[in-house]
């Protein structure tokens, strides 16, 4: 297989020659080009016809997110990663990039003590993001057209077989994970939900400072109460909580009722927060009563937990690979045989309303009011 090509576009030389170098040490990476600026990157593209494009967000002519809406108009197939600072205003402006059609973001490192180890936390962040973005893009390339009307319509992938029923449990949460492509994913779920008159609880990868101002943009989306998750919050119904980044979310049973712990425990699957332990915690104090859902995402983070659902009697729901942006996570569940339903992201929230409503009544249950 030919290399991936990428274009880094950044106005800081230094930035530029590091990811340079961290990418041309990759044999599978081929650095075709840099640009200092968006306009530059842009009158670049024809030529050099890229895999993917790292961007910077902040730069001087034409900034990121500009030459981001340029480059979806002219290049709608070509994966962009945004390359954002750790900051309130980076990640706001990572968030519009999310929402205007970047496939990933990476935050420039900081804080790392030397050139070496800044070079060593880009290879590990943003190479397995360059060959994700590149498999994503070749894989839409090559697959055969889906008519619009099957979209809604398609056939579940086969799983690997299992014996058993699927749960009758009536469910007392939804716990949800997700990871690349996750904003558009979760935006489109939980803006589509209503009158939910049980808990939700959700892990995105991002860092900190990113999940407190995704929540609130997801607050904004639709009737449900969303926010970053805090220690003791209680998890009620019609209430979203989104793990803050670099804590793990953990369900803890009291004599009062459900609440969330937060730890920094060690990361799972390199990972902090970890799909899979949202997962177990909330097997261990709901049982048959979890609902899970997988989003897009790289990796398999959240396949064991669901399989801890699975166990004790709980149902787990996948977005389909044609409408993930990486299908790492939901595919791993559903190569384990722990799948009961695999839908595109447009029908996820269809599912859990359904599924929700089974064993009760609906009428009247607002859930809880945002202020």
């Amino acid at each position: 297989m030919s290399r991936i090509s990428v274009l880094v576009v950044d106005d800081s030389v230094v930035v530029r020659r590091l990811v340079t170098d961290v990418l041309s040490s990759d044999p599978r990476i081929e650095v075709v080009g840099t640009a200092s600026n968006g306009k530059i990157a842009l009158a670049k593209m024809p030529q050099l016809n890229p895999d993917v494009v790292t961007l910077d967000i902040e730069m001087p002519i034409m900034d990121g997110l500009e030459t981001l809406v340029h480059m979806r108009e002219l290049y709608p197939n070509t994966p962009v990663i945004m390359f954002s600072t750790l900051t309130e205003r980076g990640a706001h402006a990572t968030l519009d990039a999310l929402e205007r059609g970047a496939h990933d973001y990476v935050t420039k490192p900081a804080n790392v003590g030397s050139v070496t180890a800044s070079m060593a936390a880009v290879r590990a962040d943003l190479i397995p993001k360059i060959e994700a973005a590149a498999n994503s893009r070749r894989n839409r390339r090559f697959a055969a057209p889906v008519p619009k009307s099957a979209n809604a319509a398609a056939p579940p992938i086969a799983a690997a077989p299992r014996d058993r029923r699927a749960s009758t449990a009536k469910v007392e949460v939804v716990v949800i994970g997700v990871s690349t492509g996750g904003p558009d994913a979760l935006t489109t779920v939980i803006s589509g939900l209503h009158d939910m008159p049980v808990p939700i609880a959700v892990v995105q990868h991002m860092p900190p400072i990113f999940t407190a101002l995704f929540a609130d943009r997801l607050n904004t989306k639709g009737p449900l109460h969303v926010s970053e998750a805090k220690a003791g919050d209680r998890l009620e119904p019609g209430r979203v909580l989104v793990a803050p980044g670099d804590y793990h979310l953990r369900l803890r049973q009291d004599a009062f009722g459900v609440s969330a712990t937060l730890d920094q425990g060690t990361p799972e699957n390199y990972c902090r927060p970890a799909v899979d332990v949202l997962f177990r915690s909330a097997a261990e104090v709901y049982g048959a009563g979890v609902l899970a859902v997988v989003l897009t995402g790289m990796g398999s983070d959240g396949a064991r937990g669901a399989g801890r659902i699975v166990e004790a009697g709980g149902s787990v729901i996948v977005q389909d690979e044609a409408t993930s942006v990486v299908w790492g996570m939901p595919g791993a569940v559903v190569g384990a045989g722990l799948a009961d339903e695999v839908l595109s992201v447009r029908d996820v929230a269809g599912a859990i309303q359904a599924r929700v409503a089974k064993g009760r009544s609906l009428i009247g249950a607002k859930g809880v009011a945002r202020p």
